[in-house]
């Protein structure tokens, strides 16, 4: 029994081991020249592998089996593949980032992954955008999509019931809201492009989050490498983004920064083809490309995402189309450098905390805007030990090419009925002033760099113009009379403040009015007039942003009975009828004038640390 156990035993040791076939794996994708599979060969049932990268920087292979085509999707004779992806797909679903994934049958490039089931499935059912789709997008072409996604098309769906300082606060306060826009009865929606916010508060995404989601823009909490402060393309660009590769556009960069993350689709050695939908739609754009990185992707049948960094730059994105981004390797783009200073102070004005914010912003001319005042309310709940009763003091300077530089300055304090909380309406007034500026008919701003300094003071200063007195309510041109002016702070006792106006040589005899008020009545009538005309040029913007009155001044001002003009940035005081007839008369110019019944000639600003709020008249006639 032992020698035949032997013998079994020896022969089986003698045979031959079957062996075990292993795939060999598949090659990664490179930049260059590919074949293209047109979309008339591709049938249901072939298979596919996508490319995209799960975690880290190396993408993965992907199978996908195709299901068939649906037929228009897209528009007109535009077709989208439909598909079912495995492998790891299974696991995540078609996730957020995965926009642009490379699509290959028999190593023929179809297309991008880049919708998915804007409902619940258990399957990962993908929308594949064909490839000559995505090849038609040219660098030359400088059309503007009616349909780009901005924020002033927020105002276009909601409008704010409250009443806000500015359009642009009024934008936020309304996309703020609860309600949302109407749900769109689509069966395949684009993959959103997750846009990665590193460095913001969660006050932040409280507050400007929904506007973002109402753009249909999932907007996440990530972070970004330490070489994403500078717009120049790092070393190696030449070589970089290869399909499958995580790509991002950058809005913002630096101590705080926005990315808006995708994959790459076809690279071929200079032009880079990604996200096979549009980021924003746009169309012309000139925004930093950037490599990037993921940390994971996160699994979910709702709303699967990859969290990611985005890391150096590379090039700049110069198309935003219908379906897909398009940029070139190597490529610089032009930011803004902006420097921002928060300070918290005591109540004796000594520094208590301080930090400093530098960082660079997307040029766009609806963009900037938005991102200036996202980036200014950031900045400021960064240092909010006061946030019941406090005073922001905001000084800033805005630095152009071939114009005058801005000077902007204002105080907004806390507290009160305001319907929107102090930072809101800061960064509100802040982002209305590149509002204007961009949005000028005539020519688009060169803005160089911005610098501000916002501090923090540990009190409500808001103080209300309540009553004046003037000492002698008959004088003579030329007399000196003495005023005296009391304003009611917040909290305290009143404050009086005395000065002596001067009556001008040759102010007509009669009634006049001294008027005592706060910025916004000196400032309103220039305002209406700059608004109305819609043929001002970047000078006259700039300049009427330069004469804006400051809201810590009482300013002072002699009224008289004869009409103001306002004409582009001009003010014409006490228009003779004969010229006003002449320049309202129908053809005399092809520009609006506004006229005002009274002419004020401004004496004098008393500065105050304090909101300054209301106005005053005293009678005085001239003998």
């Amino acid at each position: 029994m032992r020698l035949r156990t032997a013998a079994i035993l020896l022969v089986l040791a003698a045979a031959p081991l079957p062996v075990c076939a292993v795939e060999a794996p598949l090659p990664r994708p490179k930049a260059g020249k590919v074949e293209i599979m047109p979309l008339s060969q591709v049938k249901p049932g072939m298979k596919a592998v996508a490319w995209t990268v799960f975690q880290g920087t190396v993408p993965e292979p992907v199978p996908i089996t195709i299901i068939g085509r649906l037929k228009n999707a897209w528009g007109p004779k535009q077709d989208v593949i439909l598909g079912k992806m495995g492998g790891k797909a299974i696991r995540t679903n078609v996730a957020g980032g995965m926009s642009g994934s490379p699509v290959y049958i028999d190593g023929k490039l179809v297309g991008a992954v880049a919708l998915r089931l804007s409902v619940f499935s258990p399957d990962a059912i993908c929308g594949i955008t064909p490839i000559e789709l995505m090849l038609e997008i040219k660098d030359f072409d400088k059309s503007r999509p009616a349909d780009a996604r901005t924020p002033d098309k927020l105002a276009e769906h909601h409008r704010s019931t409250v009443e806000v300082p500015t359009g642009m606060l009024g934008q936020v306060v309304s996309a703020g809201g609860s309600v949302s826009l109407p749900d769109q009865a689509q069966i395949m929606v684009p993959i959103e492009a997750p846009l990665v916010f590193s460095g913001f508060s969660d006050t932040t995404f409280h507050e400007f989050g929904p506007m973002f989601q109402q753009l249909g823009i999932s907007a996440v909490a990530g972070g970004a490498g330490s070489d994403l402060h500078t717009n120049t393309p790092a070393p190696g660009w030449q070589h970089a983004l290869s399909p499958g590769d995580t790509v991002a556009g950058v809005l913002v960069d630096g101590d705080m920064s926005v990315t808006g993350i995708g994959t790459v689709t076809y690279n071929d050695g200079s032009r880079v083809l990604a996200f096979g939908h549009s980021f924003f739609n746009l169309g012309p754009v000139d925004m930093p490309m950037s490599k990037g990185e993921v940390l994971m992707t996160l699994s979910s049948a709702y709303q699967p995402n990859k969290m990611a960094n985005a890391t150096e730059i590379v090039g700049a994105l110069h198309q935003d189309r219908h379906s897909g981004i398009m940029g070139v390797l190597g490529a610089q783009s032009d930011m803004i450098p902006v420097t921002m200073r928060v300070r918290s102070l005591d109540d004796k004005e000594a520094v208590h905390t301080e930090k400093d914010f530098h960082f660079n912003v997307f040029v766009n001319q609806k963009w900037t805007p938005y991102l200036m005042m996202l980036t200014l309310f950031n900045s400021v709940s960064q240092l909010n030990e006061f946030a019941d009763e406090a005073t922001y003091r905001l000084s800033g300077k805005v630095e152009l090419s071939g114009q005058h530089n801005i000077s902007l300055s204002t105080m907004q304090a806390s507290g009160g009925e305001l319907p929107v909380p102090a930072p809101m309406v800061l960064a509100g007034w802040w982002g209305d002033k590149f509002n204007r500026l961009y949005m000028n008919n005539v020519k688009t701003p060169d803005v160089k760099r911005v610098s501000v300094t916002i501090d923090l003071l540990p009190e409500r200063r808001v103080a209300t113009i309540e009553s004046a007195w003037v000492a002698n309510t008959d004088v003579r041109p030329g007399d000196k009379v003495p005023v005296k002016v009391f304003l009611r702070p917040y909290r305290g006792e009143p404050i009086e403040r005395q000065f002596n106006i001067t009556i001008p040589v040759g102010l007509a005899k009669g009634d006049h009015r001294i008027l005592l008020s706060d910025a916004d009545t000196v400032n309103r009538m220039q305002s209406i007039a700059g608004a109305m005309n819609r043929f001002l040029d970047l000078p006259e913007t700039v300049s009427l942003l330069n004469q804006e009155r400051t809201n810590n001044k009482l300013y002072v001002s002699l009224l008289e009975s004869a009409p103001t003009g306002y004409y582009d940035d001009k003010t014409l005081p006490s228009l003779p009828p004969s010229v006003l007839n002449v320049m309202q008369a129908p053809g005399a110019t092809n520009r609006s004038l506004f006229t005002s019944p009274e002419t004020a000639s401004e004496q004098m600003a008393l500065p105050f640390d304090y909101v300054v709020t209301g106005s005053y008249s005293l009678k005085i006639h001239v003998k």
